[in-house]
């Protein structure tokens, strides 16, 4: 039976988060210090541990048949690499920064600067589109320290909360891109991986689902279960169970994350009482 090779950080941001879904998946993964590939015991796949930058190529030679990595590594270095899903965790984005001593206005400001980075490509192809010319240097490690030893006078690098460009008296002036962990494809794929993949994709279909939902339980008057009813976003129609006092019913159902308080807000005003709620660990449609 083939055996599905998927690359992941092998230490880092994406790391921790890549083996937790595959963890929430169902996917038994051991994998020690140092060790550079390992085999899930209980799925056909085996888990190759590389470094983040050298991921797309892995994948554009047929090494790796898929992997967990940042959508910003692919537009820098497999912009025709084939997204399977989205995984919305790791998210970021590619943002220019200046000294917060530059008094800046617009893009236009920085115009013929020194930009020291560690995508080059995107970086290029951005200032192309605007029609502002820099200077690049390439960098990897440390960028942000580059305006203040002098090899720079801006940065264009990865910002998660912006603390590191706080510390290093960094101001973040102008966003490239957002990026989020993806699931991405090989185009060396054989028909007979994919079939794994589909089984592979499927669960974690149902690990996000169920990441951005959450299980609704209440109690109702038997009169207001209609008009409750309509408030709650469901996937088909709640459930509604008879309680031991005469006159109430259980409600059952499933909301989103994102409507979550707006919607309890609506049910209180509705009647719902004793609302609990709880989250799902796994969601298949």
């Amino acid at each position: 039976m083939s055996t599905l090779k998927i690359a992941i950080q092998k230490s880092g941001r994406l790391n921790e988060d890549s083996l937790k879904i595959l963890k929430d998946c169902g996917i038994s993964v051991e994998n020690g210090n140092d060790q550079l590939k390992t085999i899930a015991s209980n799925f056909p796949l085996e888990i190759l541990f590389l470094r983040n930058s050298d991921i797309p190529q892995y994948l554009i030679d047929g090494v790796a048949d898929i992997a967990i990595v940042g959508d910003n590594l692919l537009t820098e270095k497999g912009a025709d690499i084939e997204i399977t899903e989205r995984l919305g965790f790791s998210k970021c984005r590619v943002s220019v920064a200046i000294p917060k001593t530059f008094e800046y206005n617009s893009i236009s400001d920085l115009n013929g600067l020194r930009i020291a980075t560690s995508y080059p490509k995107t970086v290029s192809d951005y200032f192309k589109s605007k029609n502002i010319t820099v200077e690049l240097h390439e960098i990897s490690g440390s960028v942000e320290i580059a305006p203040n030893i002098g090899l720079s006078d801006a940065i264009v690098d990865i910002v998660s909360t912006g603390s590191t460009l706080f510390k290093n008296n960094l101001k973040e002036v102008e966003v490239i891109l957002k990026s989020e962990a993806v699931l991405a494809v090989s185009p060396k794929l054989s028909a007979d991986k994919k079939a794994i993949l589909d089984k592979l994709r499927f669960r974690i279909q149902s690990v996000l689902k169920a990441r951005k939902s959450k299980y609704i339980l209440m109690n109702v008057p038997n009169s207001k279960i209609a008009e409750i009813s309509a408030i709650l976003p469901v996937l088909k129609s709640p459930t509604v169970m008879p309680l031991a006092e005469e006159g109430w019913s259980s409600i059952h159902s499933v909301i989103n994350e994102e409507l979550f308080w707006e919607v309890i807000d609506q049910l209180k005003a509705a009647g719902a009482e004793g609302i609990l709620v709880c989250p799902i660990e796994k969601m298949v449609l």
